[in-house]
């Protein structure tokens, strides 16, 4: 008789790549339909990661040869001390925000292109956006977000950044078609876009592990990266403060196997790619 029990395959952290660093828990001005953090009903969280946490585990990774930090959260942009911790990260290597736009208004991509150019390293921008129709797009995201983050887009290319938007296909729709739709959304706007700067990633569904359709893919991020938090070490954005993603207390002892039993590796190992870290091969020279 065979078996039935589900074995759970298992990654390895091949490269310590890219160290994403949770700002922020639970502290988001928008409540998306589709986002996997289960937010409490007051928008008024303070649990923000401290400085000295950041600045133990950029010592004890000093070894490491980090391509990315990632600023994530919930909204990273709104931890009060944002602008220490991106300049105290440019130290190092290339800092990646993850955001919604919400906070980059013109003044503010003036600033943080000031800091770029204090920096030997670049800044890179990771915007949500989910619909090239507004409609579409507000009803997953909330009143007013499309337009908000188009003005974000506008003050960053003015600045010469390249943003990467981060599209979920929340719709399950054609993605050839959406990436033609948002391309012209991008031409209107005057944002030149490559290929590269578009992520479509499938919408997070919470499916049993056992229904992984395949076994094999590309990469995964808990292959190329861990994610601080104030509460220890994750394999990923996904399980951060999940302890079934505990990688351990901090970098000076972390595990680096993940075994991939939850709905959320499943739904990484569906997308087949990376879901949060930034494939820099994909960029064209």
């Amino acid at each position: 008789m065979k078996s039935s029990i589900f074995t759970a395959p298992i990654s390895h952290l091949k490269n310590l790549d890219n160290l994403f660093i949770e700002l922020t828990e639970r502290n988001c001005n928008l409540r998306c339909n589709h986002c996997y953090i289960d937010f409490p009903l007051s928008k008024k969280v303070k649990d923000f990661i401290s400085v000295d946490i950041i600045k133990k585990a950029l010592n004890d990774t000093v070894q490491q040869n980090l391509q990315c930090i990632y600023l994530t959260g919930a909204e990273p942009m709104t931890h009060p001390d944002f602008n220490s911790i991106l300049r105290l990260c440019l130290k190092r290597c290339n800092v990646c925000i993850c955001t919604n736009g919400s906070f980059i208004n013109e003044k503010k991509a003036r600033f943080l292109k000031r800091v770029e150019d204090e920096s030997h390293f670049e800044i890179i921008f990771k915007l949500s956006i989910d619909h090239y129709n507004e409609i579409k797009n507000d009803d997953i995201r909330g009143r007013g977000t499309y337009r908000q983050t188009l003005h974000a887009i506008k003050n960053l290319v003015k600045y010469e950044f390249n943003p990467i938007l981060c599209i979920t296909n929340y719709y399950n729709e054609d993605k050839t078609v959406l990436l033609e739709e948002f391309k012209k959304i991008c031409d209107k706007i005057g944002f030149e876009t490559q290929p590269h700067n578009f992520v479509i990633n499938d919408c997070y569904s919470k499916v049993k592990p056992q229904e992984i359709r395949n076994l094999f893919w590309e990469s995964l991020d808990c292959e190329y990266g861990r994610i601080l938090t104030s509460k220890g070490i994750y394999t990923c954005p996904f399980l951060s403060n999940d302890h079934r993603g505990r990688s351990g207390a901090d970098f000076t002892d972390f595990s680096d196997k993940t075994v991939l039993e939850t709905p959320q590796c499943a739904n990484c190992i569906n997308n087949k790619k990376l879901l949060f870290g930034i494939n820099f091969s994909e960029f064209s020279e």
